[in-house]
């Protein structure tokens, strides 16, 4: 009887250890688990937060696209555009140099947005790539067109817009005004194109102009070498038959 009791014992000791092995084996199993899914939920805040913190803020992309974008002139900024523009540049007086001679035009400032245009275009180098592309015998020369890409391009670049009138009383086309053209179809209140400029040839004036362009100028120094344009052949459409390039500056 000592003896089964002795062998039913140590059965009895090896299940009780089995047992506790057991419930300490899964425990730790249990441990290594939870402790993985705190690791894997930390890592995946970690991770977002980086991603988060390394995306650009809306206001960033918003400003770096505003940055990279080019100014472009427009009917809706124009004029807020051209009265700040003129008062950091209150120059009145402009060269524009061609093979015949130089050319001296004084600009009005009682027409604050046709005179900082003009400074403008001239500063931006626009009428660099332009020539005296019309030439209608006694009457006008015209100025500020090309049939060259370059021109295209800058007219691009710079902007797609008119200017609105800005009449001075009293103002006539008389010989030696400066004036821009305008657009005759779909423009009544006679708005004009920014890029082409036009000088009276006619002695007598070519007074039924007035009240259709705004002058913004007059030649004060050179009338001779516009008459000398003026008399260079031309084809059946005014154009001359052989290109007068302009180059303008900025005098005073």
């Amino acid at each position: 009887m000592s003896f089964t009791r002795s062998i039913l014992t140590f059965f009895i000791c090896i299940l009780l250890f089995s047992n506790c092995e057991d419930k300490h084996s899964k425990k730790n199993k249990q441990n290594v688990k939870i402790n993985t899914e705190n690791t894997s939920a930390n890592d995946s805040e970690i991770k977002k937060s980086v991603q988060e913190s390394s995306k650009p803020k809306e206001s960033d992309t918003t400003e770096k696209a505003l940055e990279e974008e080019p100014f472009k002139l427009t009917n809706e900024n124009l004029r807020e555009f051209m009265l700040n523009y003129g008062k950091k540049n209150p120059e009145t007086l402009v060269r524009v140099s061609t093979r015949y001679g130089d050319i001296d035009i004084q600009l009005y400032k009682e027409t604050p947005v046709h005179r900082a245009n003009f400074i403008y275009l001239v500063k931006q180098k626009y009428f660099n790539e332009t020539f005296f592309y019309r030439v209608a015998k006694g009457f006008v020369i015209q100025g500020g067109n090309s049939d060259r890409q370059q021109m295209a391009v800058r007219r691009f670049e710079i902007g797609e817009y008119t200017i609105p009138q800005e009449p001075i009383k009293g103002l006539k086309h008389n010989r030696g005004a400066v004036a821009l053209s305008k657009q005759w179809v779909d423009n009544p209140s006679n708005r004009s194109t920014p890029y082409e400029f036009f000088i009276v040839i006619a002695k007598k004036g070519a007074h039924h102009l007035d009240g259709e362009h705004t002058i913004f100028g007059k030649v004060i120094k050179g009338m001779n070498v516009a008459d000398k344009i003026s008399n260079v052949p031309v084809d059946g459409s005014e154009w001359p038959k052989e290109n007068i390039f302009i180059k303008a500056e900025v005098i005073k």
